[in-house]
C-alpha cells in the first residue's frame, strides 16, 4: 500500500468477556472509530456461550455495517449468520474452507512470523494474512513479526496484511505505511475507556 493510505482497523474481542457489558463497550468503540471488521475470539469451547456471544455481537456489528468473523470455528459461520472465519493455523485449511464456505465468506489466516506460511495462505484463497506479535510480549516463544516482513509483503504481495499483537503507538507509527490493517484487541480492552485507549494507540496516524 502507498504511504498516503491509512491502515484500516480490525478489532479483536478479548478471550473472555461479560455478555452484559461487552456489547455496549464494542458499540461505543464502533461508534467512535471507523472499523472494517470484528473478530470474535473467545477462548471457551462451550458452543452455547460462543453462539450467544456471536448473536449479541452480530447485532452490534451488522447494525453499523461492520463484518463479524469468528476465530477457528468455521462450522459455525453459516449457522450463526457470520461473515467469515479467522484461522489460527496458517495456510493449512484455507483452500478447503474457501471451497466449503464459498467466495463471499471472509477467510483470514494468522501466520505468526512466517513468510512462507503467509504465501501459502494467500495462494490458497485467504482474504487477508495476519502476522504477529509485532510487539514485545512474554507470551509465546518470544519471536516477533519484524518490520522487514511487512515491508516485503507490502511490496510483493497483493493480499492485504494485518499487523497484530502487543501493538504500541510507536509500532503503529512505524508500521502505518507498510500494513493494510491493525488488529487491535487486548491493547484497548484492558482499559476502562476502550474508545479513548484506541484513539491514543492510533494517534500517530493523524
Amino acid at each position: 500500500m502507498s504511504d498516503t493510505e491509512r491502515p484500516q482497523l480490525y478489532l479483536v474481542t478479548p478471550p473472555e468477556f461479560d455478555l452484559d457489558v461487552f456489547p455496549a463497550q464494542l458499540a461505543a468503540v464502533l461508534d467512535g472509530h471507523e472499523v472494517s471488521c470484528v473478530r470474535l475470539a473467545l477462548a471457551t469451547r462451550d458452543e452455547d456461550r460462543v453462539a450467544r456471544a456471536a448473536d449479541a455481537l452480530r447485532e452490534v456489528a451488522h447494525a453499523r455495517d461492520v463484518a463479524l468473523v469468528i476465530e477457528k470455528h468455521a462450522l459455525l459461520v453459516e449457522r450463526l449468520g457470520l461473515d467469515g472465519v479467522h484461522l489460527t493455523d496458517g495456510a493449512r485449511n484455507v483452500r478447503k474452507l474457501r471451497k466449503d464456505l464459498g467466495d463471499d465468506a471472509i477467510i483470514g489466516a494468522f501466520c505468526g512470523v512466517t513468510r512462507h506460511e503467509g504465501i501459502g495462505a494467500a495462494e490458497g484463497g485467504a482474504d487477508y494474512v495476519a502476522f504477529g506479535p509485532v510487539g514485545e510480549t512474554p507470551l509465546g516463544d518470544g519471536s516477533r513479526a519484524e518490520l522487514e516482513l511487512f515491508q516485503w509483503w507490502s511490496e510483493m504481495i497483493e493480499v492485504p496484511v494485518v499487523a497484530e499483537g502487543a501493538l504500541t503507538a510507536e509500532l503503529v507509527e512505524k508500521l502505518g505505511p507498510i500494513t493494510d490493517f491493525f488488529g487491535v484487541g487486548e491493547e484497548i480492552w484492558r482499559s476502562e475507556t476502550p474508545a479513548a485507549a484506541l484513539r491514543a494507540l492510533l494517534a500517530p496516524l493523524g
